[in-house]
């Protein structure tokens, strides 16, 4: 079976004069389709999984596949492309360009599979349209709401029809309604058969999810599921 993602005994270090484990022998895996929280307080190595999953951190010690694919001896040019074509990422901080439109915005989710410009355009329009802001593509980021911009950066992950989606505190910089809206913008996501994880520090959000893999000094504490 291929999984969405697989850890097999990834360790994670980062050097200091004591090295730092992030992540400690950790293996897990998540299927196509899923909607899974990782949660953790503070330092419990949280972004580091996302970063090691998501292709952005390369593993010290051990095997990452995402979509079947086993991605640690890519190379770098290798792994933008691998990127580009099976993963979206969404942050809390947003990362719009404030120069460019809500579509120009979306557009650069696909700056690395070389389509022509119109086509990209064409593609980001669509996307745009399928988190509501079809009216609001030629605003500048400035011009938009926190929750509008979040809906943006939604929209450029899903651009390319990837297979798994990544969001970092995705509700970090709304207030409790937008949140509550952008939550279920990822839930129609994950309905319409895209893989979503959601690393997140709140409860609330965590518990939304099908399934909370909770972490704790780089280990997995706790892997729950409920039913769908």
């Amino acid at each position: 079976m291929s999984f969405a993602l697989e850890l097999v005994d990834v360790t994670k270090l980062y050097p200091a004069s004591t090295p730092v484990v992030a992540l400690d022998h950790v293996s897990l895996r998540i299927e196509r389709g899923e909607f899974v929280a990782i949660a953790g307080p503070s330092g419990s190595g949280k972004t580091t999984m996302l970063s090691v999953g998501g292709t952005l951190e390369r593993p010290t010690h051990g095997t990452v596949r995402v979509a079947g694919e086993a991605v640690v001896d890519l190379d770098d040019s290798e792994l933008s492309a691998f990127r580009s074509r099976h993963i979206g990422f969404v942050f809390q901080q947003f990362f719009l360009l404030p120069t460019l439109s809500a579509l120009d915005n979306v557009a650069t989710g696909l700056l690395y599979r070389g389509l022509p410009r119109r086509e990209r355009r064409l593609a980001a329009a669509g996307a745009l349209d399928g988190v509501g802001l079809a009216k609001r593509e030629s605003h500048l980021p400035s011009q938009l709401s926190g929750g509008e911009c979040q809906r943006v950066a939604i929209a450029r992950a899903l651009v390319g029809a990837p297979a798994i989606v990544f969001a970092d505190e995705p509700t970090g910089n709304l207030d409790t309604t937008t949140g509550g809206e952008i939550l279920e913008l990822l839930r129609g996501v994950n309905r319409a058969g895209t893989t979503v994880i959601i690393v997140t520090h709140s409860l609330d959000v965590a518990d939304s999810a099908h399934r909370t893999i909770r972490l704790r000094d780089g280990a997995i504490e706790s892997d729950v599921s409920v039913p769908r």
